[in-house]
């Protein structure tokens, strides 16, 4: 794959994606996180398809125009959520969708995804709505530590409150980094990650509703996929693997469909064939050359015919 297109983004488990999706000639796909553009590309690489890519972040979408022009007449661009697929599509034979933050988002200090380089906290993936400032500048205890213990699996979450709402106004990344790692205490320089990690996982996935998302998308996946079609979905924490996993795996044709308490006539007809019986990783070589690979989970299923 061309690196111009792509510049510094690398998309995760690439080979794998495009294994599970099985592009073909005339079929039509959408990339439902089309951030870098690198599984679209690699799509149309590998057959004469025809992707529809979809993008909340404004900016993912003026990078993508290169490609539009490369594939012309191939590649559509829309910007919104890809909740809303099923209104920018009808019928697909394939979805991929790949979670969470993209290299591009994560590397630009000036969208707060990140503590490495102070910068204003936003964090918003669409640019527009509350930003992370706004809600930890507002939230009230219970809801702040809530949130932190829940989206970031954080055990400490309710000391971090504390001092978060105790230094308000909080306005920038390096602020917010600072007042998690102290209120973490002596203890937090034994982490194996940064001790700010889980809260700013915690903001970033309440203020983008990320979780909320993915639910309503594979809703919306499952309604445009035709018989045989593929969805590919890329995790990379326990919260959405485990929406993915408990989506696919209760839809499927091996989930159990009777017991003495409910009839066989009255059990939901499977619409999914697993491609994956549990979740695939990425390899050692891979995470060497990219550690964000490092906690990413793909699994895949094929809709069934009705």
């Amino acid at each position: 794959m061309s690196g111009a297109h792509l510049g510094k983004h690398l998309p995760v488990m690439l080979n794998e994606v495009i294994a599970a999706l099985a592009p073909r000639d005339g079929a039509h796909y959408i990339d439902g996180t089309f951030g870098g553009g690198g599984y679209t590309q690699a799509i149309l690489e590998a057959a004469d398809c025809r992707v529809l890519g979809i993008d909340r972040d404004p900016a993912a979408i003026a990078r993508g125009q290169d490609l539009v022009k490369r594939f012309d007449g191939r590649l559509t661009l829309v910007e919104g959520e890809f909740s809303r697929m099923d209104e920018f599509a009808s019928q697909t034979d394939g979805v991929v969708l790949d979670l969470g933050v993209s290299s591009f988002q994560f590397d630009q200090p000036e969208r707060g995804f990140s503590f490495r380089e102070d910068g204003p906290l936003d964090m918003r993936m669409s640019l527009s709505g509350m930003s992370a400032a706004n809600f930890v500048n507002s939230a009230n205890h219970p809801t702040l530590a809530s949130v932190i213990a829940r989206l970031g699996e954080e055990k400490n979450a309710r000391r971090i409150a504390t001092a978060i709402i105790a230094a308000r106004p909080v306005t920038g990344t390096a602020q917010l980094a600072a007042i998690v790692s102290e209120a973490q205490g002596p203890a937090a320089l034994r982490f194996p990650i940064h001790p700010a990690t889980r809260t700013f996982q915690a903001l970033r996935i309440h203020v983008n509703d990320e979780l909320g998302e993915l639910t309503r998308g594979l809703e919306a996946a499952q309604s445009v996929l035709k018989p045989e079609g593929r969805l590919v979905v890329v995790s990379f924490h326990s919260l959405e693997d485990r929406i993915v996993k408990q989506f696919l795996s209760g839809r499927s044709d091996t989930a159990p469909r009777a017991s003495r308490h409910m009839p066989d006539a009255a059990a939901p007809a499977p619409l999914f064939h697993l491609l994956t019986a549990k979740a695939r990783v990425p390899g050692g070589a891979e995470i060497a050359a990219n550690p964000r690979a490092r906690s990413a989970k793909l699994r895949a299923g094929e809709k069934l015919a009705a």
